[in-house]
Formats: structure tokens, sequence, C-alpha cells
């Protein structure tokens, strides 16, 4: 299907109104270009985590979009991002995907760089370059803007976009339910182990959908709830907290980040039990505590599956991780997953956790697996002439989401679903791809910031 110049988007494949959106934007070439362009060329994207490039020397390669950048800390401990790309014939200056190193050399012409990105050598700079050529003009392309917030590394191509934190709004208090100490204190997460990448036969929006909070998949994972890989011995999680718990989702229309929420009984304070190590439990059981202690009645707050658009998700409780969907094609898309934990907290915890992280996530987890097998059949199931001619439904609890929403004295930014009231609701779906059309329709950020003159939802 061929795209009509100046469509719009929202109009076209995207009707809120409906809660109807069409395959196209899933399996549709040009609809997929115009995506790392309007989409992954203008977002804040995640690209690493401080602990994962300690020294100076230390790089890490990560991703943006389809573009391979190198995440790095130079001689003077400054924390860059550049292209990963040489400024003579593109080839990558660094194949490896993490290390340590004083320069990146080009292994097809030999130019060089250091790891502030300045070219450093040109091989016969005198002979064939006369020495005429001004190094300063052709370093490593950097990154636009970078921010580290609470260890994380973060960057956007584009110098118009508004600062990290203002992208983020309200929605922050919820990035820093995956970010903070277990005890409530500010930062002091950690990367452990390596990252897990692997690939998938799908639209990377089919994750990003899931992990926006996808209410309604749980048919996907019963035998996993069955076997009780949970920390608890139960479930897949701490599955006795959350049924006690309100179970909230909660979106930023105006931003387009959302996530799932748990908000435990008022006066709760059992803990998970980590029945099989008392060192764990033991550590839990005090950082409990001393959350409550610091964060009062806001230490109810329990975080579930969110997402920071366009393609970071967020697993704050067990298991604590970050995922990254890259997309590679629009048939395909490459998963990035990191694991946090304490920076301060025992082995036996950190080796305990690592364990149940991956039983839980990954390749090799239980869940994840299940949910692969679901975004490839969907995907593949879509592509046919047939089947892109009709719209997915997003219609569960259209009309329900509500402002200022209020429980026990908590007063929740952003819109609000009530789950005990309609058990399951597409709202964090729709919102994903209403930001989504915004940013295929729009012409700059002087558009997108609509929250900037109070146009924003």
């Amino acid at each position: 299907m061929a795209i009509a110049p100046n469509q719009k988007y929202k109009d076209a494949y995207v009707d809120l109104s409906k809660g109807q959106i069409s395959r196209e934007i899933f399996v549709n070439e040009e609809i997929y270009q115009r995506e790392l362009e309007q989409v992954f060329a203008r977002s804040w994207l995640f690209i690493g985590h401080e602990s994962q490039i300690e020294k100076p020397g230390d790089y890490f390669i990560s991703g943006m979009g389809e573009e391979s950048v190198i995440m790095c800390r130079d001689r003077e401990s400054k924390v860059h991002v550049f292209l990963n790309s040489c400024r003579h014939r593109g080839m990558k200056v660094c194949r490896y995907d993490e290390g340590n190193t004083p320069v990146f050399t080009c292994p097809y012409h030999g130019w060089s760089y250091a790891t502030d990105g300045k070219l450093a050598g040109i091989p016969y700079f005198k002979d064939a370059y006369h020495g005429e050529i001004d190094r300063t003009q052709w370093g490593l392309v950097e990154v636009a803007q970078l921010r580290i917030y609470k260890g994380t590394v973060w960057a956007t191509w584009d110098q118009t976009a508004p600062p990290f934190l203002e992208y983020l709004g309200d929605f922050k208090m919820f990035l820093d339910l995956s970010l903070d100490s277990w005890d409530g204190s500010e930062g002091g997460s950690e990367v452990i182990g390596g990252v897990q990448k692997w690939m998938i036969p799908c639209n990377w929006k089919f994750p990003a959908e899931n992990f926006s909070g996808d209410s309604y998949h749980n048919i996907s994972h019963r035998s996993v709830d069955m076997v009780g890989i949970g920390p608890s011995g139960t479930g897949r999680r701490d599955m006795n907290e959350r049924n006690q718990a309100k179970r909230l989702h909660i979106l930023f229309p105006e931003r387009g980040h959302h996530t799932g929420a748990y908000l435990l009984p008022k006066g709760d304070s059992t803990p998970p039990a980590y029945q099989d190590s008392p060192v764990v439990s033991e550590y839990f059981a005090h950082c409990e505590r001393e959350r409550r202690r610091v964060r009062g009645e806001w230490s109810r707050l329990v975080g579930s599956p969110g997402e920071i658009f366009p393609n970071t998700a967020l697993h704050p409780r067990q298991p604590r991780t970050i995922a990254v969907w890259h997309p590679r094609g629009v048939h395909q898309t490459e998963v990035w997953r990191w694991y946090l934990v304490d920076r301060a907290a025992p082995d036996e915890v950190k080796n305990f956790l690592r364990e149940y992280y991956i039983r839980y996530s990954g390749p090799g987890g239980l869940t994840e697996q299940d949910d692969m097998e679901n975004w490839n059949y969907a995907h593949s199931a879509s592509r046919g002439t047939i089947a892109r001619r009709y719209p997915y439904s997003y219609e569960q609890g259209l009309g329900y989401e509500r402002a200022d929403f209020e429980v026990d004295g908590l007063k929740f930014p952003g819109l609000v679903t009530d789950l005990s009231e309609v058990k399951s609701s597409e709202d964090n779906l729709r919102n994903l791809y209403r930001r989504w059309a915004d940013f295929m329709d729009a012409d700059s950020w002087d558009v997108l910031a609509n929250w900037r003159n109070g146009s924003g939802a």
C-alpha cells in the first residue's frame, strides 16, 4: 500500500475515537522508513548504564534506531555517545560489544579517534593530504544531547528536543521505581551480568505495546504461573501482594509514556517470603521497612511494566529490568535487556536475583518465550493482502481514563484507569499509538512539545 503525500497518520491509521489501529503500520516498508526519521531521530533513547563504563577508556556499543553508537568514557572520565561510523568511508570504528581502549581505529583505512571523539590519526597525513585536512571538522559524530540520570544514559539526535527531564514529565516518578535502591534511597542501581540480545521476527511495536501494560494476555502465561517460578515460590512474581493491591494503568498523553502500577493496601507490611535464603529474606524485609520510613504512604506504590516512548520498557519490580526494542527492518526486532540490582546488596542477594531473572525474562525465560510466540505469529498473520485490510481492535476501557485520580489521599499524575472497575483496559496501548501518530505527523518539536502552550492533554 503506497502512502499518499502529506498523509495524516492519525486520520488514516490511528482511529482513537473507535479504538482501531491499522495493521499497515506494522508491516508497511514506507511507514517504517518514515518512523526512523520522524520517531527515532527525534526521541530520547536509552543507551546504557554508567556501571558498564566505570573506568576511562571503557566503552559499550549500543543502538539508536538502526544506528550503531559507542557509549564511552574519555580520559577525563566524561561520558560520550558517538555514531559508530568512520568519517572517511563509514566503516564501524568499533566492532566489539564492550571493552577498554585508548583509541578507536577504523580497520578499513586506519583513521583513529580518541575517546573524546576527536580525530587523532590519519595515515599519510603529510603525503596524501599535504597536512592540510582540518582534523577538527572530522571527529566522530556525537549525539545532539546526552543526559545521565541516576546512572542511566540517554541521548537524542535532535538538538531541538526538550531536555530529558522535561521529555519525561511526571513519568519521572515511575522511572525512579526502577532506578532507586530497594530501600527507597536515591539511585544506587547497577547492571548485573551482561546485556541479553536476541532477534524476534516481528515489528518493534508488538513488544512495545505489550510492555506498555497489556493487562489482557495472561492466558499466555498460565503455565508459567502454575510452575510458580516467582521469588516467593508462587506465580511469576510476588502474587499475594499483587492480588491484594489496587491495580492501575497510568498514562501521559502529551508525552506518550505509560505504565501499570499496584497500590498495596494501607498499612500492609507483609514482605515477600524469599523462603529459600535467610540472607535474601532479611535483606528485602529490611529494604521494605526502610522504604516505608523514607517514602511514607507512597512506598505502597509498586511498579509494573511500562514504557518510555518510543521503545524503552521498564519492569520496576522483580524482575527489575530495562528492555529496548531496536528496529531491524519492518519485519524484525532486536531485543536488548539490562538487569538491575542494588549496588550495595550482598552478593548472595545479587546471585539470587540473577538466577530468578534468568528463569523469568530473556530468550531463556519462561514468560518471554510465551510473548515471542505471540508477537511472531501475530506479525506473520498480518502481512497478507487480505489481512492488511482489517484493523486491530483497541477498544477496552475506552473513555474510562480519569484525571486527578486520588485514592487514600494519594493523588496520581496523568490519566488513570482503575482496573478494579474495568478489569482490563487497552488505554496504555492506545496512548502509544496516539503519540506515535503525533511524531509521524509533526514537522517539529514546536508542535510535539504541546504541553508548553497548554494544548496537551
